[in-house]
């Protein structure tokens, strides 16, 4: 079960375009935020870089959703990879802040655009037309598919430094440093592009099976119909608590290990490797468990996230946060593996496309709100004499952020009225 079914042709394309793109990705992010240093000379503008990365999910959502509802997934991701090697070339052109922003702003948009799209073809290209692949198998799929992208962290980093080496090597100063990172980030996009050109067609269709209880979601539907389907609606609070984990430890990370574990940069970042260990730790323990109970998993795994990052902050311990950092991929990634794949089986057709737009869009949005309010939170503590329980600023944001999460696992619940039994689209 599961291992064949990934190793069809088109699946093989989807993750080769993948890899390629997230390397491109992550290279094009560091990037980003040493060019806005630069251009500006302010950590508060390497800041809005988070709100860069906000803005889109909140304003964005509903023009995503009716653009991935509307056009054909394969159509939706080929232009949506060309529209943004063309953005990652113009990005760096002029040294302006707001010519910056503007452009990553396009980039979060369209990139919000291609994801559902992506999510949405993965039943198609593990299953087959007119045939849904097992739990274990959707869950193996897209943790696989989740992979390229996290497991391209370091590579896009080490990339990065030494294309700027390079630049610096030939004498590009100021923001020209930065041109050939991003032309090579574009040119990820072409790679993908050509990947997905490969693959076949990947609806919808019309006759696409969708559930009879999904509202009889059309092409064209808006955000707001996807908030209203009653399985979105299960799955939507855990993965807003999820962000919520992820953003707060991302955010005061840094000053955690510097402060309260007095670890240094090296210490971080064996912190950030453990989590890579453990994302895939979370990815084998969903092909062991072979299926189940989705929202029970999302349900257990975000509450374990809640737990660990609380702990984290409590104990104030270098070898628990070592082991905790593990654990906290583990959970993370299983939550989130949970939530894709119970939407994918849950919804088809034109629906399953803009639950999972809802779901990108949220994660989003939460994850860098998160990481904008912890950072904010660890400043205005760090002002104050005394804090509650004796505890570092970083400590406590962590804790207060654990228990939010665990707290924020009650609101996952399964619809009143579940039913997946599955109809043809009219």
């Amino acid at each position: 079960m599961g291992i064949k079914e990934l190793n069809r042709p088109a699946f093989r394309r989807l993750l080769v375009g993948q890899t390629v793109s997230s390397f491109g990705d992550w290279m094009g992010t560091f990037a980003l935020m040493y060019l806005v240093l630069e251009l500006s000379g302010s950590t508060t503008a390497v800041g809005g870089v988070l709100v860069v990365r906000l803005l889109p999910s909140a304003l964005g959502a509903p023009l995503a959703a009716r653009v991935v509802t509307r056009w054909r997934r394969r159509g939706v991701m080929m232009t949506a990879d060309l529209v943004r090697a063309g953005m990652a070339v113009a990005l760096p052109v002029l040294p302006s802040l707001w010519w910056v922003y503007a452009w990553a702003f396009a980039i979060e948009v369209v990139s919000l655009m291609f994801l559902p799209a992506r999510d949405a073809a993965v039943p198609l290209l593990v299953g087959g037309r007119g045939k849904e692949p097992d739990t274990g198998t959707l869950q193996l799929a897209n943790g696989v598919t989740m992979a390229t992208s996290y497991g391209m962290i370091p590579f896009g980093a080490g990339t990065f430094g030494a294309l700027l080496y390079l630049s610096d090597a030939l004498g590009w100063t100021g923001h020209g440093r930065y041109v050939a990172v991003f032309w090579v980030d574009a040119a990820t996009y072409l790679v993908s592009f050509a990947a997905i050109r490969g693959m076949p067609d990947l609806g919808p269709w019309r006759g696409e099976r969708r559930p009879a209880g999904d509202g009889g979601v059309r092409a064209g539907a808006g955000f707001l119909t996807a908030l209203r389907m009653p399985v979105v609606a299960a799955v939507l609070p855990g993965m807003a608590v999820v962000s919520l984990g992820l953003g707060a430890l991302f955010s005061v990370g840094v000053p955690f290990v510097r402060d309260v574990l007095h670890a240094g940069p090296i210490g971080f970042g064996g912190l950030v490797a453990l989590f890579g260990v453990g994302a895939i730790m979370g990815v084998l323990g969903t092909r062991v468990r072979q299926g189940g109970d989705l929202l029970g998993q999302v349900r257990i795994c975000t509450a374990l996230q809640g737990l660990v990052i609380a702990a984290m902050g409590a104990l104030a311990s270098t070898a628990w946060a070592f082991l905790g950092a593990m654990l906290f991929g583990a959970a993370a990634i299983a939550a989130l593996i949970g939530g894709i794949t119970y939407l994918q089986e849950s919804l088809g057709g034109a629906g399953r496309t803009l639950g999972l737009t809802a779901f990108h869009a949220v994660l989003r949005f939460g994850l860098a709100t998160a990481a904008l309010v912890s950072g904010v939170a660890d400043d205005l503590l760090g002002q104050m004499r005394h804090l509650p329980l004796g505890v570092a600023p970083a400590s406590l944001v962590l804790i207060v952020s654990g228990l939010v999460v665990c707290c924020g696992t009650f609101l996952v619940r399964r619809p009143a009225r579940e039913d997946r039994a599955m109809t043809n689209v009219r």
